[in-house]
């Protein structure tokens, strides 16, 4: 344990069993990822400064009301598959919060192809790659993967999170491009953007029948309530074969 360092915390820092993201104990315990860029905030997002075995560190406070990925670490999943090194490619990045936190994990060995067809929160995310140097920002559309081939290369991870109906066909096409065999995924499923006229559990269903017609194995489905009304993750292992 580390004694955090701070005018506002006087707690302690552990590892979280998730490798590259940590627990601040305290009043209220919080998520934590080692700042990759030693003291730059990206999103408003609280920085302190804790003691570990590397010396002193600053940390990022990783909000998982503003984030998906923190949200499903909150709410229990196995593993994120995610580690110092990993490449991923995250589909419907926005303007970069998450990551920029996967950025930290993944570290300077590590690479993010982040793909995000809005322009304006694509120019979010280009700045938070002129000093993060892992994060390659692309201004494309996911259902047209091989419009980016040439700036991409085979990944461990996929996430997905862009709320449309056929998110799951999305998915599938870019592993063919991308996805290395058995390399993971992370779906976010908003139900109600799949068929808002059925339950959710029934939509979960479909997808779950869908991804396993498409070749993935899925793993583990967790709701994220209370951080995300409606969402729900779908995490498992590309097994696709000719």
């Amino acid at each position: 344990l580390n004694t955090v360092a701070n005018s506002d915390f006087h707690s302690t820092i552990e590892a979280h069993k998730h490798e590259g993201v940590f627990i601040l104990r305290g009043k209220y315990d919080c998520l934590l990822t080692k700042d990759l860029t030693k003291g730059i905030s990206v999103y408003g997002e609280k920085l302190i400064q804790g003691l570990i075995s590397d010396g002193p560190t600053i940390f990022r406070i990783w909000n998982p009301f503003r984030s998906k990925i923190a949200a499903s670490v909150m709410c229990g999943i196995d593993t994120i598959n995610i580690k110092p090194g990993s490449t991923i490619l995250y589909l419907g990045a926005s303007t970069g919060t998450t990551v920029s936190h996967l950025s930290d994990i993944v570290g300077s060995k590590g690479a993010i192809f982040a793909i995000e067809k809005s322009l304006t929160c694509f120019n979010r995310l280009s700045e938070i790659s002129t000093y993060r140097s892992n994060v390659i920002p692309i201004n494309g559309d996911a259902r047209q993967p091989h419009k980016y081939r040439m700036l991409i290369t085979q990944v461990d991870v996929i996430i997905i999170d862009i709320a449309q109906s056929d998110q799951t066909r999305v998915l599938a096409i870019n592993s063919l491009f991308y996805l290395k065999q058995d390399g993971f995924f992370i779906m976010i499923v908003k139900a109600s953007s799949i068929d808002s006229d059925s339950f959710t559990e029934t939509v979960i269903a479909r997808e779950l029948n869908r991804l396993k017609e498409l070749g993935f194995k899925p793993l583990e489905q967790i709701s994220l309530d209370p951080y995300e009304k409606n969402h729900n993750v779908i995490r498992g292992v590309y097994k696709f074969s000719y």
